[in-house]
């Protein structure tokens, strides 16, 4: 006697349904943005969706012409907005690897990793080329500097937004305190050695 297939309940099937559209948005902004989004976030969807608006209109100006190397777009956003040498740099290490047209699982953008908030605030229309981007991030960081006169707190505040740094604490929130060792570790990394003097 031939076994009778079990169907997938309705409402299962209605489930698989409704949770394509989100599988298959998260998995658009994982291959287009070069990182690792969980299928069924439902975590800034918004952000994620202005992101990968961005990046389709940016990614037709580069499709034939490979950016510059970030280096110069760095050192000149430092000294133009006269941030430690090295830290802006340090920074977009961490953040993105030096990936351009990276877009991670919150929706932030570029090699600088810009969110579409801080990139209006900032004034940069297109936070996946490397000279704007850059140069908003340089601004953003400095301004944090400028607030918290720290850099571990300028880190914090970057990385969590300045509401998040109270009692000139970085943010226990699982992400901050490893964020700033990070960018700090970098950081350091980037300083010349200190001379020794010749031991008699």
């Amino acid at each position: 006697m031939a076994r009778k297939k079990r169907r997938m309940p309705r409402w299962f099937r209605w489930t698989l349904l409704a949770l394509a559209p989100l599988v298959l948005f998260n998995l658009t902004v994982a291959f287009f943005g070069n990182s690792a989004v969980f299928p069924l976030s439902p975590f800034f969807l918004r952000s994620k969706a202005l992101a990968l608006a961005h990046y389709a209109w940016h990614r037709p100006h580069c499709l034939f012409q490979e950016h510059e190397p970030l280096g110069k777009h760095v050192a000149h956003a430092e000294t133009k907005h006269h941030l430690p040498r090295g830290l802006l740099a340090a920074l977009i290490e961490v953040e993105s690897n030096g990936r351009v047209h990276r877009i991670s699982s919150a929706g932030a953008m570029g090699p600088a990793q810009l969110t579409p908030d801080t990139a209006r605030m900032m004034g940069v229309s297109d936070p996946f080329d490397p000279a704007s981007g850059i140069d908003g991030s340089a601004r953003y960081l400095a301004a944090q500097l400028a607030t918290f006169h720290d850099a571990k707190l300028a880190l914090a505040a970057y990385n969590a937004g300045p509401g998040a740094v109270v009692g000139r604490a970085i943010p226990k929130n699982g992400e901050s305190e490893s964020y700033v060792r990070k960018v700090m570790a970098a950081y350091q990394s980037r300083q010349p050695a200190p001379l020794v003097a010749n031991a008699k």
